[in-house]
């Protein structure tokens, strides 16, 4: 089973940017579809990106035209470059692999979650 680790997280002040970083444990990894997902205290998990083996993407619509989902050249790397941050945008960020239908952004169509890292945008 591939396993996920996310990086990355941290303090920034509203305006500014982070790139989180999801490493995986296979090769294979480089033909799968890969999400990112955030989850705020007190809140549902919310559906963030989406990018395909053949680098297509979507995007949920708070975070469209500011953050960007993309694969490293060793491929098993996944990235979420963030900027722009808002407050609004603090929560806890997990990339899993899409095993659903492409263009789904429902967490039962993700498998293989990360742990997590904090991303706090300050005001």
């Amino acid at each position: 089973q591939v396993q996920l680790v996310e990086s990355g997280g941290g303090l920034v002040q509203a305006g500014g940017s982070l790139r989180l970083s999801c490493a995986a444990s296979t090769r294979t990894f480089s033909n799968r579809n890969m999400g990112w997902f955030r989850q705020a205290p007190g809140k549902e998990r919310e559906f963030v990106a989406a990018l395909s083996w053949n680098s297509l993407t979507y995007y949920g619509d708070s975070v469209k035209g500011r953050f960007t989902i993309s694969r490293g050249n060793a491929k098993n790397t996944v990235y979420l470059q963030m900027n722009s941050l808002k407050p609004e945008d603090t929560a806890v960020y997990y990339c899993a692999i899409l095993s659903g239908q492409w263009g789904s952004a429902r967490q039962t169509d993700f498998t293989s979650w990360g742990q997590g890292t904090q991303v706090t945008v300050s005001s």
